[in-house]
């Protein structure tokens, strides 16, 4: 691409947006953005008319439009990075097709990334529109993040966020099969800043936010960014340890200083079965480190690019 770097980029993953494509790409159709903008589309392996949505309504547009197929669904996380890695602006906006982030705040976000010097600024919501599910699910993740990877408790992780060029151009060096973009944003950088969003109701369609996604998220997020589990795992393995010390020290004294024998088949079952599972349970978290290190070695891609095309009007 020959054109001169915009000051602003905007990022959407796309998965089942259907006709929600058109409302899409008329949101940008007319906003102001001193130096420019361009808009990065990336299809996460949609199988319903996304791509062909595309295809017919982009040369229509007036502002520049680069939009990518990926192979097959690899994630938000994934298309986000691959979004990420193509766009050119100065600052980065990151958003969801559904819209329920109005194009207006992006740009409030990017205003406040400028006056604040931050290299991210994530939103919050006053009062969130999602379903009781997906809030849940972002508590939980927000916790989690909390405890293994050292979030501030006060940062709500949010996909609608605001990324300095440089930030960008660090954390995209990451080209693991595992990408959790907040965890490398908060090893990349402590110049985080936060700002409050309007939230609107989903227009139209189903989220995608799943339980299996949910749970694939988490352990990325436990996995590649943290080696808290491992330490858990250990200190799990000392409170075994030290149950069983203290059992074989009670089954002794109960022998000989009270007389009685040992407790009978159904105790001792029971605590095989503890200890087993403990042992079972850590040799788990072992085996998935382990798995993810030899996929990563072995080279498993972030994602693959079916194809990739520019609209410059």
């Amino acid at each position: 691409m020959s054109s001169p770097a915009p000051a602003l980029s905007f990022v959407v993953p796309l998965y089942f947006t259907g006709d929600g494509v058109a409302t899409l790409l008329d949101a940008f159709r007319d906003l102001t953005v001193d130096g420019g903008y361009e808009v990065i589309l990336v299809n996460d392996g949609s199988t319903d008319e996304t791509l062909s949505k595309l295809e017919a309504l982009v040369p229509a547009m007036p502002y520049p439009v680069t939009w990518v197929d990926l192979a097959r669904n690899y994630g938000e996380h994934a298309a986000v990075m691959e979004g990420l890695r193509r766009s050119r602006g100065e600052w980065v906006v990151t958003l969801d097709d559904d819209l329920q982030n109005p194009i207006s705040e992006a740009l409030r976000l990017h205003q406040h990334a400028i006056t604040t010097r931050a290299e991210v600024v994530y939103s919050y919501y006053a009062k969130k529109k999602h379903s009781l599910f997906r809030n849940l699910g972002s508590w939980f993740t927000n916790l989690l993040a909390s405890f293994f990877l050292g979030k501030p408790r006060d940062l709500y992780l949010c996909s609608f966020r605001c990324f300095s060029r440089s930030l960008v151009d660090r954390i995209t060096l990451y080209s693991g099969p595992f990408p959790y973009i907040d965890g490398s944003v908060l090893n990349a950088t402590n110049r985080i800043e936060t700002l409050l969003v309007r939230h609107e109701e989903r227009a139209d369609g189903q989220s995608g936010y799943t339980l299996r996604r949910l749970v694939r998220l988490w352990m990325n997020m436990f996995f590649n960014f943290s080696i808290m589990p491992l330490r858990v795992a250990s200190l799990f393995g000392l409170v075994l340890c030290l149950t069983g010390l203290g059992l074989a020290v009670a089954t002794v004294l109960e022998y000989f200083y009270w007389k009685k024998p040992p407790t009978g088949w159904s105790s001792q079952m029971a605590a095989i079965s503890l200890f087993s599972g403990g042992q079972l349970l850590i040799l788990g978290l072992l085996g998935e480190y382990v798995g993810r290190a030899y996929l990563t070695l072995a080279g498993k891609p972030q994602s693959l690019v079916r194809s990739a095309h520019h609209h410059n009007p």
